[in-house]
């Protein structure tokens, strides 16, 4: 409340006048709002005491990568995974990030320029796709590779589209593929180990 000081703030209701104080406080808040609302045109916007609060839509800012990982599962396979396995299918796997194909690890873990005359074996397995009723034309499997922190992607291919395949990898790390196949397309992250030093 004013107390009838000249240094009350504008818009304070008076509840008392002084010697006509009050009609000099009025006089003030006329002159001032006309000066606010310009102010108001070329500064940030205020809201009103007890007004409702909104904010203006955040603008869309790309999401960071998350950081490669190969997420290896030791569950039992898919049903569509598993023709040509009998009884328990539990394989160390891999699925891409759309659930569209499995990278089955019949080696692991995987490892660069291994030296025990093991391969660094995969099997490729595609989800059949819902509503088609003929096998999709088959063209190679495209494995887009790049190691996680370099831009240099280095490719292989197996033939025939997703099947059996040795996959070796020219270095140790995480490396994050890109795999296309019969118009398709999905991605995963698998590990490569250090060799034998």
């Amino acid at each position: 409340m004013s107390d009838g000081n000249p240094a009350a703030p504008a818009g304070v209701l008076l509840t008392r006048a002084v010697d006509g104080e009050a009609a000099m406080f009025v006089a003030r808040r006329v002159l001032l709002v006309p000066v606010l609302l310009l102010a108001g045109c070329s500064g940030p916007a205020t809201v009103p005491a007890g007004a409702p609060v909104t904010s203006a839509p955040a603008a869309t800012v790309p999401a960071a990568p998350a950081a490669c990982a190969e997420r290896v599962e030791t569950g039992r396979l898919p049903d569509w995974a598993d023709a040509g396995f009998t009884g328990d299918t539990r394989m160390r796997h891999v699925f891409g990030a759309r659930g569209d194909i499995v990278a089955i690890l019949f080696a692991y873990p995987l490892v660069h320029a291994r030296g025990d005359g093991a391969n660094n074996k995969i099997l490729w397995v595609a989800r059949p796709e819902e509503g088609r009723s003929e096998p999709a034309p088959r063209t190679p499997l495209v494995i887009t590779a790049t190691r996680d922190g370099t831009g240099a992607p280095v490719v292989r291919e197996v033939d025939g589209g997703p099947g059996p395949s040795i996959v070796d990898l020219p270095a140790a790390g995480c490396w994050r593929l890109r795999l296309d196949w019969s118009g398709r397309t999905d991605t995963m992250d698998l590990v490569y180990r250090p060799g034998p030093g």
